[in-house]
C-alpha cells in the first residue's frame, strides 16, 4: 500500500503541488501552520537523501573526477549567473530578485537523478554531481548569494552557512548513519521516503503561497516568467557546457539535469529564515515548474537513442 501511494505521489507530484498552491492562494489560512516548520520539513527531505546514499555513489569522484568537476562547476556558475542576468534584464523587484538568485545558488535537486534515469543519461554521474553539489552548498551558496544579491540586501553569510549545515548536511549525515546501523531494515524505511518527500515539498509550497497570497497576484506573472527562463536556460547551457567539454551524449544529459534542476525547497527555507516570505515565491514556483519541464525533457530524450562519442564518430564516418 505504501509503495502504491508513493508511486501515485511521484506520478502526480506536479498536479498535487498545483492543487495545494491553488488552495494556499484562495484559502491562505489552510497552510499557514507550515511556515514555521519549513526548515524541519526540508531536514526530513535531506534525511531521506542521506538514507539512500551509498559509498558507491561517490566512486565517480575518484574514477572520473573531471566529469564530476565539470558538472559541479557548471552548476555553480551557470545557474547563479543566469539568475543575476535575468534579474537585471527583467528589472525584477528587489525581493523577487533576491529569491531568484537564491534559487540559482542552491545545489542540485534530487529529482534530477530520476529525470536523468528516464532520459537515458549517465545516472551514476548524475547522482555523484548532485551529492557533491549538496555537500558543497554550505560554502558556495552563501558566498554566491553575497556576491550576486549583495547589491539589493544585506547578506548574513555566517547565518546562511550555519543554517545550510543544520538543515542539509546534518540530516544527510544522520540518514547515512541510520542507513548503516539499520542494515536490511533500512530497505523498508526507504520505501516510505518518496511519499514523505513529496508530502513535505507540497506542504512547503502551500505554506509559501498562503503566506504571500495577497502579493502573489501582483507578482505572479513576472516571477513565473523569471523562473521558467531560469530553468530552461539551465538545461540549455548545462547541455552546451558538457558538449563544449567533449562529453558524450549520456553525460551531456546528466549535466543538463544537474544544472537545470535546483533544490528549490532549500531556497524556500533560506528565504523564509533570512529574507522575506515574498523572496520565497520564486523557489516555490520553481518547485512546481521544474517538475513539469524536467519530465517533459526526460520523455523527449527517452525516445532519442544515446550514442557515445565513439559511436557518434563512427556514424559520421559512415555518412
Amino acid at each position: 500500500m505504501i509503495e502504491k501511494i508513493s508511486k501515485f505521489c511521484n506520478k502526480y507530484f506536479a498536479l498535487l503541488v498545483i492543487l495545494v498552491a491553488a488552495i494556499g492562494l484562495f484559502k491562505p489560512g489552510t497552510f499557514l501552520w507550515v511556515v514555521p516548520k519549513v526548515s524541519l520539513l526540508l531536514g526530513i527531505i535531506m534525511f531521506g537523501m542521506g538514507m539512500t546514499l551509498k559509498k558507491e555513489d561517490f566512486k565517480e569522484v575518484f574514477t572520473r573526477p573531471k566529469d564530476v568537476l565539470i558538472g559541479v562547476v557548471a552548476h555553480y556558475i551557470i545557474m547563479p549567473c543566469v539568475a543575476y542576468l535575468l534579474c537585471l534584464a527583467l528589472r525584477l523587484p528587489k525581493e523577487i530578485a533576491v529569491g531568484v538568485i537564491l534559487v540559482g545558488c542552491c545545489p542540485s535537486g534530487t529529482a534530477s537523478n530520476v529525470m536523468c534515469f528516464i532520459a537515458g543519461g549517465d545516472l551514476a554521474l548524475s547522482v555523484c554531481i548532485s551529492s557533491v553539489s549538496t555537500l558543497l552548498a554550505p560554502i558556495f551558496t552563501p558566498l554566491l548569494i553575497l556576491l550576486l544579491a549583495g547589491k539589493w540586501v544585506s547578506i548574513p553569510v555566517t547565518g546562511l552557512f550555519i543554517d545550510i549545515a543544520k538543515i542539509v548536511i546534518l540530516p544527510i549525515v544522520l540518514g547515512v548513519i541510520v542507513n548503516k546501523v539499520a542494515g536490511s531494515a533500512s530497505k523498508e524505511i526507504v520505501k516510505f521516503l518518496p511519499m514523505v518527500s513529496v508530502i513535505a515539498i507540497v506542504l512547503i509550497v502551500g505554506g509559501v503561497v498562503g503566506a504571500n497570497s495577497k502579493k502573489l497576484i501582483t507578482t505572479a506573472l513576472v516571477s513565473i516568467g523569471a523562473v521558467v527562463l531560469h530553468n530552461l536556460f539551465g538545461f540549455l547551457f548545462g547541455y552546451l557546457a558538457a558538449k563544449v567539454m567533449k562529453m558524450d551524449e549520456a553525460k551531456r544529459r546528466a549535466v543538463a539535469f544537474e544544472v537545470g534542476m535546483q533544490n528549490s525547497a532549500l531556497g524556500v527555507s533560506l528565504a523564509m529564515s533570512f529574507f522575506s516570505p515574498l523572496s520565497a515565491i520564486p523557489a516555490a514556483i520553481f518547485s512546481v515548474w521544474h517538475n513539469i519541464s524536467g519530465p517533459t525533457l526526460a520523455s523527449f530524450w527517452a525516445n532519442k537513442k544515446v550514442l557515445s562519442n565513439a559511436e557518434n564518430a563512427n556514424e559520421k564516418l559512415a555518412q
